[in-house]
């Protein structure tokens, strides 16, 4: 089992709340993966912890692909990409990434902004940096319509990344995502504030999930009612290059965290990072920034990123709630060759100011003063 041993954030009584691999599955992601019912052995723990890790965007310009296309010498390798991060997000009991665009078929055609279709060996290094699990409702999920859909979870299926937000059959959507995380059953749900003008075919609103705050905490509860015991929104929302809040995901916050059945948010889609705060008493990472990306005229916020990292814990009753919530800085270094790195203070001139910035916007709401500290690879 993957991260059995997690350090300071592995579980506190382990034994008798984890469950087996199951069959024929990759065992360093397979005990964490499995869409069942919460074990007669989970419930016999008395003190359990896990830890959350999410990140930002991955959206695939085409200069990443020439960068994937060079480190892999004439085969498209985006490991090197995505490595600086491995030691962070593999280290976590469960990670999670943002795949805002769809896969192509190996043989292409690759596309950019505005209609994106990246190449399918992009889940190969998701699933090789540590990522469990992919939200995929985006403003670009439509891109390529139904078939850009199917191609991009028949991927994600293939390598073994499980997925929400966007459905190949009615059947799938109503499936909530609830996955094993060391015996602890967590559901993660996922939805878009819209699809870029392109409209959901007709008779399937189903294929990706339109953001309302009501039909968020509808997916909460059919995932609670599918045995989850905490519960994830991923929600693609804000305004592009803005690092304040919108009042309307202001709004959403409040109404979606003052359910019982979500216990935090996590936000993307504004391409820079924005706050981090504390509502109803649960957190909301409004805004991750870019994880990968190569805009055609970088800003250097658009370079600028963080992970979130959580750490849930399970108290005398039963229940679970963060007890530890930090921020890890990313920094998109253009290279050459183009990297995606954790920027260190006395890293350059560059990295000094990514440090500062980031912590400047993420910091804006006192997220300090409730508990949110930086964290250390």
């Amino acid at each position: 089992m993957r991260r059995l041993a997690g350090g300071l954030f592995a579980l506190v009584v382990l034994a008798a709340g984890c469950s087996g691999d199951p069959a024929g599955q990759d065992p360093t992601t397979a005990a964490k993966l499995a869409n069942t019912q919460p074990s007669a052995s989970s419930a016999a723990a008395s003190t359990r912890s896990f830890t959350v890790a999410a990140s930002g965007d991955v959206l695939i310009h085409p200069a990443l692909t020439d960068q994937a296309t060079e480190d892999g010498a004439g085969e498209r390798d985006y490991r090197p990409l995505l490595a600086g991060v491995k030691p962070v997000i593999s280290g976590a009991d469960l990670a999670i990434c943002h795949l805002e665009v769809p896969l192509a078929d190996k043989g292409g055609p690759f596309r950019g902004y505005p209609s994106f279709s990246a190449p399918p060996e992009v889940a190969d290094a998701l699933l090789d940096t540590g990522y469990d699990s992919c939200s995929t409702a985006s403003n670009h999920t439509l891109d390529q319509g139904e078939k850009g859909i199917t191609r991009t979870l028949d991927k994600l299926d293939e390598v073994g990344i499980k997925h929400t937000g966007s459905a190949r059959t009615e059947q799938e959507a109503e499936t909530p995502l609830v996955l094993d995380v060391h015996g602890v059953k967590v559901g993660q749900v996922s939805f878009t504030f819209g699809f870029n003008g392109i409209e959901r075919p007709a008779g399937k609103p189903w294929v990706a999930n339109q953001l309302d705050a009501q039909d968020v905490i509808s997916a909460a509860k059919a995932a609670r009612a599918a045995g989850a015991q905490v519960v994830i929104a991923s929600l693609h929302w804000g305004t592009e290059y803005q690092h304040e809040v919108t009042a309307e995901q202001k709004r959403i916050a409040q109404q979606v965290l003052a359910d019982p059945a979500v216990d935090l948010i996590i936000g993307h889609h504004a391409h820079v990072v924005q706050p981090f705060d504390k509502v109803n008493g649960k957190w909301v990472a409004y805004g991750l920034g870019n994880h990968v990306a190569k805009h055609e005229e970088p800003r250097g916020t658009t370079e600028e990123g963080v992970i979130a990292r959580f750490r849930f814990t399970q108290d005398a009753k039963g229940g679970w709630s963060v007890d530890q919530a930090e921020y890890f800085p990313t920094l998109i270094d253009l290279g050459p060759p183009i990297r995606l790195v954790l920027p260190a203070e006395g890293g350059g001139s560059r990295q000094d100011k990514a440090l500062s910035r980031t912590e400047q916007v993420v910091l804006s709401r006192d997220a300090d003063e409730q508990g949110l500290t930086r964290g250390k690879p």
